[in-house]
Formats: C-alpha cells, structure tokens, sequence
C-alpha cells in the first residue's frame, strides 16, 4: 500500500492509509524523523525567497501547527496522527490549508499538518505534510517518511498538545489592503463549500467594507463539497446576478483555491486569473521576471495573452507543488494553475483562496474597471477535458489501443491543438484532454480518444 500520492495522503477515511493503525504508525515515523533528521522536511529556498517572504532562519524541531477542514473524520484523524508523534503541536481547529502553512511559519515550526481531502467528498480525507517555511515538503521526504511508516509499530509517545486561535492568519490577509473599508463600494457573494473558509471567509470581507451574501457556510461533517464551492461555480453564477455583485467567489473544501466569477455571471478561472495579476504586477513592477509559472493544462489562450505581454509562460506538470519549485528556481512570484490555486510568492508559500481573492478586488479597485472587462484580454482555445473512471493505471504509451487513437486525433490536429493524458493523483480517473482552434474538431478527437481509453482500462 502506497502511502503518498501527488498531493499528500488521500484515501476514505477510517480505510488503508487513513486507518487508525497506520495513522499511529505515520505519526510515530513524523516524530522519530523530526527528532533525528529535520533537515529533509525543508526544500531549497532561494536566498530571493526567503528575504520576499521573512522565512525563519530556525524553526523548532519538535513543534508542529496541525488543523484540518469540516469533515466528520478529521478529530479523529488529527487524535490518531498525535497519538505517538511526541511532540508539541499547535491545534488549530478548523483553518484553510494555506492557513496552517502560514501559521506553521509564524510560529516557527518545524512542520505544519492540514486534514484534508480538498475538493473531494466527505466520505474521503487526507493529510498534507508542509515544511516549516510554508512549502510541501520534497518528495525526497515523504519517501523517507514513508520507509519509516512501514516499519513503525505506532506505540504511544508523550507530547504536549495545546489549542490556538487561527486569528493571525486572517489579520495577515487583512494587510493586502490598508486600514479602513477599502471594499465600502464592493457587493461580493462567497461560496465557502461548507468547508475551511466557512468560519473565515465572511469575516474577513466583513470587515473590509464589502457587502456580503454568503452561501454553503454552515458545514455539518458531512456536506463539504456537496453542490457546493469551486466545483460548482454554476451556483455561485446565479447568486452573482441575482444579487447584482460586483464578483463572485467559489472556494474548495480546504480553501486553497477559488474559482471567480464576474458582474455578467461569467466564470473566470485559474487563466484568467493569472493573466489579470500579471499584468497588474508587470505595472507595478513585482513580478520577479518575465515568466508566469503554470502546468500543462494551461490554455493555449493564456499562452498567447502573456505572449502579447512581453512575458513568458512556464508550464510544468500538473501540481501546484510543482508551481511553487519552479517559482522558486526561476525567482517568479506569480503562478497557478487552472483549476484556481494561484501563488503569489510574494506574499505567500501556497495557493490561498481567499488571498487570490482579494488580490483580484485589489486590481478591481485599482483600475475602476470591472472584473470582466479585466478578463477581456484572454481568449480561451475551445478545450475538452473527460474524465473517464479506470479500474487500473498503466503506461498509456503500452496500451495498443490508446496509443492508436492518440496517433489518429493529432493527425487531424495537424499542429493546431494539443492532446494530454494524464492520471489523477487523488482519484481513479484519467483525464483526457483536448484543446486546438477548431472546437468541432476538439470534442470530436476527445471523445475517441476517451472512447480508446474507456475500451482499454475504464472500470
């Protein structure tokens, strides 16, 4: 049984790596590694980096900021972790994931642990290990991490556990405007997915000025995500014009990323996003360089946007982890992805929702323009993405059949589009995805594309 996967520990919970054996197990390793090799929990951070964002030169080796989002599982979960850790953790209860890596730097920590399974349903939860400089710890660790659970026996370890107010969290992202109620003129609407943002969100815009209509803000255990947040901006769109907002905002479970949308009801995501901050940086002068960090499911549009900018786009692979380590290596301070996790490095170490909003209301009130005529630059590449559930993951180019219907779809392309398949980290989905000019010619290669993948691996 794997424990990692391409965004931390995921699995339903009370089942494999969320059972509570193995969770006594993976605590107990998290402390014996603490204790005798803290070094491998910290990536390499730029002196760049580290001086933008005040990194603590020392954090402490045996303290850690653990918390998690509304699921019904994650007491018990958090009860489990630190059942043989042994050492002093910071509980915070119920904050954003972007929250605890902030937290988890404030306090000097040496790590910072979120109990969460993001956008995914309330049965599923998961832990994501952070270092004490805000970022996802290396991958390099969480092998190790890993090769310690295996072996571990899980048997209780003292340590000192105490609770602590997230409120510091909130007071920083209330410093991206002055003093006062910048957003007196803003009507807002904000969707909370019944998740992390819930008890954070409508006070922070609260207090700002906005006027706020709040939805799916009363998490019972069992309702993250349901119809509700990012996944379902749909909603989010109706509630924007029935209320006549100015911007609406769609967060997920752990509130690490958001979708948007405009005045019209129209839905601006990751793209748009990152093609509005960046010419907003590239003005003011802070992006860092001449690149925009994003993954290969970046639209081509985005692509041509900045290349009227004068900029750059770097694409890596799907994971704002892998977002952040290019930020990092490149000295970029604006990156993201399009499902909504943007990182402005000049602020933060993670994809934050809320602070991605009101960067947004930033430029908004900065320019007097509106958000859709702000988005208007970006002209988006018709884009199919299929989901296809598999009961296995092979090597797509060792399967005849998909490899046949690859070869035929990019023939029809001929040069004027893309096609990506990739696994889902989190799920047993495979994505199927097709952009070019032509959208006709797009839904059509998507689909047998997915039909060649259904036939071969679906379940």
């Amino acid at each position: 049984m794997a424990l990692f996967g391409t965004d931390g520990i995921r699995a339903r919970a009370g089942e494999g790596p969320l059972s509570p054996e193995s969770l006594r197990r993976l605590g107990h390793a998290l402390g014996t590694l603490l204790r005798d090799h803290p070094r491998i929990f910290h990536p390499e951070v730029s002196p760049t980096v580290r001086r933008t964002l005040k990194l603590p030169a020392k954090v402490s080796g045996v303290r850690i900021v653990i918390g998690r989002d509304t699921r019904a599982s994650g007491p018990s979960i958090e009860r489990d972790l630190l059942h043989g850790m042994g050492v002093e953790a910071i509980q915070v209860g119920v904050v954003p994931t972007p929250g605890i890596a902030w937290l988890a730097r404030y306090w000097k920590a040496a790590l910072g642990i979120a109990i969460s399974a993001s956008h995914n349903p309330a049965h599923d939860n998961g832990i994501k290990v952070i270092s004490g400089e805000g970022f996802k710890i290396p991958d390099a660790a969480e092998a190790r991490i890993e090769e310690v659970w295996k072996s571990s026996t899980g048997e209780k370890r003292p340590g000192k556990a105490g609770k602590r107010s997230g409120v510091p969290y909130l007071k920083f992202l209330r410093t991206q405007f002055p003093n006062g109620k910048p957003l007196k003129d803003f009507k807002l609407v904000i969707d909370c997915a019944h998740g992390a943002a819930s008890p954070w969100a409508p006070k922070l815009f609260l207090s700002l000025g906005a006027r706020v209509t709040v939805l799916h803000a009363k998490p019972n255990g069992k309702n993250i995500n349901e119809g509700a947040g990012a996944l379902y901006p749909d909603r989010l769109a109706k509630a924007v014009l029935a209320a006549k907002a100015d911007l609406g905002a769609a967060f997920d479970g752990d509130a690490d990323r958001c979708i948007l949308v405009d005045e019209k009801g129209v839905e601006r995501d990751g793209d748009h996003i990152l093609a509005l901050c960046a010419a907003a940086m590239q003005r003011a002068g802070t992006l860092g360089g001449e690149a925009v960090v994003s993954t290969v499911m970046a639209n081509l549009g985005l692509e041509k946007r900045l290349q009227s900018m004068g900029l750059k786009l770097a694409r890596v692979k799907v994971g704002d982890k892998f977002v952040a380590e290019e930020m990092m290596r490149t000295g970029a301070r604006l990156g993201g992805e399009q499902s909504g996790h943007i990182i402005f490095l000049d602020a933060a170490t993670a994809g934050d929702g809320m602070l991605t909003t009101l960067r947004v209301l930033r430029v908004l009130l900065e320019t007097g323009k509106p958000l859709g005529e702000l988005c208007a630059g970006l002209t988006k590449a018709p884009q199919v993405l299929i989901n296809i559930p598999v009961r296995e993951k092979p090597d797509m180019g060792g399967v005849p059949a998909v490899r046949e219907a690859v070869a035929a779809a990019e023939r029809e392309l001929d040069g004027d589009g893309r096609i990506l398949l990739r696994y889902s980290g989190t799920e047993p989905l495979c994505r199927v995805m097709v952009e070019g000019m032509n959208p006709e010619m797009v839904r059509r290669t998507a689909e047998a594309v997915a039909a060649a993948v259904r036939g071969a691996i679906g379940s």
